[in-house]
């Protein structure tokens, strides 16, 4: 099986899935951008990496843009080199409008990872030898308000149908892939990636995840990653 594959049937089994209050809009950049998901993992996936570093799900002006995982226009756009055509989603906030990229909102979080690989590797063709990026959930959450739901916040019931298509498709990426270590960008992240690949030979970890609401990462957020996953044995090879 590829990670196109994986991804294909990720996208389908979220297709069955229905969701309540508090969500009330659901974006799956699966479907409407595949074009620039299904160029990223064409290019960047399968290059050796032994670091998967998993992230929660879409960002409204990352990944829900452009189909990346922290998916920040100008790195994907300009380091990736990922751009292709975005469509809509089926029920669209009026708020957090989906505009690809074109969306001239900057995704923090996104700048912050990307930026980071970069100053650390210098070339993509060198961070993805080393490292891989994936988000264990595809699905953007929104609130009546516009406001980004994560996972974990909600209705138990939906989280129970939610949770083993996303376990399964984490699983399969990190066993194609070959993964030494699996580091959840976020706590909840390694949460699901120590329940979704218990018994794999992996090591477990996480770093600081980098969103601008999280005090600390607003202090020197590379330094902090590249400490903590210098102290896992993860490659670094160059200080950021």
């Amino acid at each position: 099986m590829k990670l196109l594959e994986i991804a294909d049937t990720l996208r389908a089994e979220m297709r069955g899935l229905a969701f309540g209050p508090p969500a009330a809009y659901v974006y799956s950049p699966l479907d409407y951008a595949w074009a620039p998901h299904s160029k990223y993992l064409e290019q960047w996936g399968g290059r050796g990496a032994r670091v998967l570093l998993v992230g929660m799900n879409p960002g409204p002006f990352g990944m829900a843009q452009t189909g990346v995982p922290f998916g920040a226009i100008p790195p994907v756009r300009d380091w990736l080199r990922c751009e292709a055509p975005v469509g809509l989603p089926e029920q669209m906030h009026p708020r957090r409008p989906v505009e690809g990229f074109a969306c001239r909102r900057v995704e923090v979080s996104g700048t912050r990872l990307w930026g980071w690989a970069e100053a650390s590797f210098g070339t993509p063709e060198a961070f993805f030898e080393h490292f891989f990026v994936y988000n264990y959930c595809p699905l953007l959450f929104l609130t009546e308000g516009g406001a980004n739901l994560v996972p974990e916040k909600l209705a138990a019931a939906e989280r129970s149908l939610l949770l083993p298509p996303c376990d399964r498709a984490l699983r399969a990426t990190a066993e194609l892939l070959g993964v030494r270590w699996v580091v959840g960008v976020g706590g909840w992240a390694e949460t699901r990636a120590r329940a979704a690949l218990a018994g794999l030979p992996v090591e477990f970890g996480r770093i600081l995840h980098p969103s601008p609401a999280s005090p600390a990462a607003n202090h020197g957020w590379a330094d902090q990653a590249t400490a903590q996953l210098r102290e896992l044995g993860a490659p670094i090879p160059r200080i950021s």
